[in-house]
C-alpha cells in the first residue's frame, strides 16, 4: 500500500493498493523525480505529547492488517519511523520499520551519502558550468555571478559545484558553505582577488551560511517564516552578497537560485545515483521480511577506485539524533573552496545518465491512479 503524502496518508486513513497499478508505471518510477505517493512536512511529536497520532497510526495499521512499515526521507522521518517502533512495541502490535535514507542534502548519519544527493550534485555542477560560461562572455558588464543552491545547515550541495572547476579559468572560483563562519570582509577580499586575476568572479553559497556569530547570512531578523519543523525558512543569500559586492566593490553582479530544480531535474540525474537509490528499497524490503526491524540502509563505501559499495545497517534512532556536516579538512585553509579529496569522494556519486522515456520532445512522468483503500476507522481530526 501507498500513504498518500507520507505519515499524514497514515493519519487521514489516505491509503491506496499499489498491486493495482499497471506494470509500466510501476516501471516509470525509476525515471519520474520527486515523490510520487506524496510527501510532506509534518512532524509527530514525541510519544509524551503526541500519543494520540501514534495510536492512530496503529490504529490504521491494525484496521488494514499493516505488518509493515517504510519511511523514505531523512532524520525528521527516521525519528518518526523510529517511535512508530516503539510504540507497536509497548502496545505488542507486531509491525516491523524500516528506514530507506533520501535526502539531497547528504547530512544522514552512518551512511557514506544519501540517495538523492547524486543528482542534485550533478545538476550543481552542470548549472555552474554553463552559468559560468555565461558570465565570463558577458564580463565585460556583468563580472560577477552568484548562484544559491539548498541545504540548511550542510554544505554538502553548494561544495559539488566544484566538480565544474577543471581549470583556474572555469566557475565556480568561490564557495561558501555553513561549516565555515561567514566573514564579510574576507568575502570582499576574496571577490577583489579573484576579479583582479580573471577580471570576472563566479560565486557559489549554501543558503545556509551562517556569520561568525551564527545568525543565518540570509535571515530576516525582524520576523523570520518558519516551517512546519520550526525551522528557519531561508533563501536570499544570493542577494544578501550581491549587494555586499556591489556595495563594496562596485562590481555589477547577477545572482541566481536553482530553487526546486535542484532537486527534480530528472533529464540531467545521476545513474549511479538512481541506481543506488532502487538498491537501498529493494535492501529494505529484504531486510524486513527476514525480521530485521528499526533499521535503517545505509550505503557504505567499500572502495573508490574502482567505485563499489555495500549496504549495511543504522538503528533509526541513532539517524535521527545524528547530522553529518561536510567535514572541515574537505573545505580549503581559507574556507572559499572544496579540496580534492571531497571532489574525489563525490566524482562516483555523478556517473552515468539516466535514460527518461520522452513524449512529444519532453520527458515522460508517470502519476499513480490510486485505487483507495475503504476507510475503516473514523475521521482523523
Amino acid at each position: 500500500y501507498g500513504s498518500h503524502n507520507g505519515i499524514l496518508g497514515v493519519l487521514r486513513e489516505e491509503l491506496f493498493d499499489i498491486r493495482a497499478e499497471s506494470t509500466e508505471m510501476i516501471e516509470l518510477l525509476k525515471t519520474t523525480p520527486s515523490a510520487a505517493i506524496g510527501s510532506c512536512r509534518h512532524k509527530l511529536k514525541s510519544l509524551d505529547k503526541s500519543r494520540a497520532d501514534y495510536e492512530r497510526v496503529l490504529e490504521v495499521f491494525k484496521a488494514h492488517d499493516i505488518r509493515y512499515f517504510f519511511y523514505a526521507g531523512g532524520n525528521d522521518s527516521m525519528d518518526t519511523a523510529a517511535k512508530i517502533k516503539d510504540l507497536s512495541a509497548q502496545l505488542n502490535y507486531e509491525m516491523v520499520v524500516m528506514g530507506v535514507p533520501k535526502t539531497i542534502d547528504n547530512d544522514l548519519a552512518f551512511t557514506d551519502h544519501c540517495p538523492g544527493y547524486g543528482s542534485v550534485a550533478k545538476f550543481i555542477g552542470a548549472s555552474a558550468m554553463e552559468a559560468g560560461r555565461d558570465t565570463e562572455s558577458l564580463y565585460t558588464f556583468d563580472t560577477c555571478a552568484v548562484l544559491e543552491t539548498m541545504g540548511r545547515n550542510a554544505g554538502w550541495i553548494a561544495a559539488s559545484a566544484a566538480l565544474a572547476r577543471r581549470t583556474p579559468e572555469d566557475a565556480p572560483h568561490l564557495v561558501y558553505v555553513p561549516e565555515v563562519p561567514f566573514s564579510r570582509e574576507q568575502f570582499v577580499r576574496d571577490v577583489k582577488r579573484v576579479h583582479g586575476e580573471l577580471g570576472r568572479c563566479f560565486v557559489v553559497a549554501s543558503e545556509g551560511m551562517k556569520w561568525d556569530n551564527g545568525r543565518y547570512v540570509a535571515e530576516d531578523t525582524s520576523a523570520m517564516a518558519k516551517d512546519s519543523f520550526g525551522h528557519a525558512q531561508l533563501g536570499g543569500v544570493a542577494q544578501v552578497l550581491k549587494g555586499i559586492i556591489e556595495n563594496e566593490l562596485g562590481l555589477k553582479t547577477r545572482w541566481m537560485m536553482q530553487g526546486l530544480t535542484q532537486r527534480n531535474a530528472m533529464h540531467f540525474a545521476s545513474r549511479t545515483d538512481r541506481d543506488e537509490a532502487y538498491i537501498c528499497g529493494a535492501e529494505a524490503v529484504c531486510r524486513a521480511v527476514s525480521g530485521t526491524s528499526g533499521y535503517m540502509v545505509t550505503l557504505e563505501r567499500v572502495s573508490n577506485s574502482p567505485y563499489r559499495i555495500e549496504t549495511g545497517l543504522a538503528k533509526l534512532e541513532d539517524v535521527a539524533n545524528g547530522e553529518k556536516k561536510l567535514p572541515r579538512e574537505w573545505m580549503n585553509a581559507e574556507g572559499n573552496f572544496p579540496t580534492q579529496e571531497f571532489v574525489d569522494y563525490l566524482k562516483p556519486l555523478v556517473q552515468g545518465e539516466v535514460d527518461v522515456p520522452v513524449k512529444d520532445g519532453l520527458p515522460y512522468f508517470m502519476r499513480f491512479t490510486k485505487k483507495w483503500l475503504p476507510r475503516m476507522c473514523a475521521e482523523y481530526k
